[in-house]
């Protein structure tokens, strides 16, 4: 967040659940379920989005009906865990499209990687093409979503 930002307060949280859950929904709506006046309302969004709390809105596609794909998570580990070789790391993977979230984490491993492709040779052809062939490279193991009980893009806000 950097700068100095404002708190959040109930309405600014309320209002972020609803932009959250339909950021589509308009000002003049946001309003009327929160028993307010648009103005004030609209403010509040310019504010938000001003100071970084709205980083932006997206559409978020249905998976399944746009194309068949399979999720993996690889867990990697690098030679060793200096910080050179984990920046370069991430900052080549980041290229990567079918890389959707990377992750530094503690633990056995040093990266999760989540990764989405069209189907299991997809996925062997970019583990050995791309991730293997990363300087450092020590370890990958992948974990294969057979199922996915719950997906939300929502952050739990209290």
């Amino acid at each position: 967040m950097g700068k100095m930002e404002s708190k959040l307060d109930a309405i600014d949280r309320s209002i972020l659940k609803i932009l959250e859950h339909d950021a589509k929904t308009n000002a003049k709506e946001i309003a009327s379920r929160l028993n307010m006046t648009k103005t004030p309302v609209y403010e509040r969004i310019k504010r938000l989005e001003r100071d970084g709390y709205i980083q932006k809105y997206v559409a978020i596609l249905d998976k399944h009906k746009v194309e068949s794909s399979i999720t993996v998570f690889s867990f990697v580990s690098l030679e060793a865990q200096k910080g050179r070789m984990m920046d370069e790391f991430a900052e080549s993977i980041i290229q990567f499209p079918q890389v959707v979230e990377c992750f530094v984490v503690g633990g056995e491993f040093d990266f999760l990687l989540k990764i989405i492709v069209k189907d299991l040779d997809a996925y062997f052809e970019f583990s050995k093409g791309k991730v293997a062939s990363l300087p450092h490279i020590g370890t990958v193991k992948s974990a294969f979503v057979l199922n996915e009980p719950k997906y939300t893009t929502n952050f739990p806000l209290l």
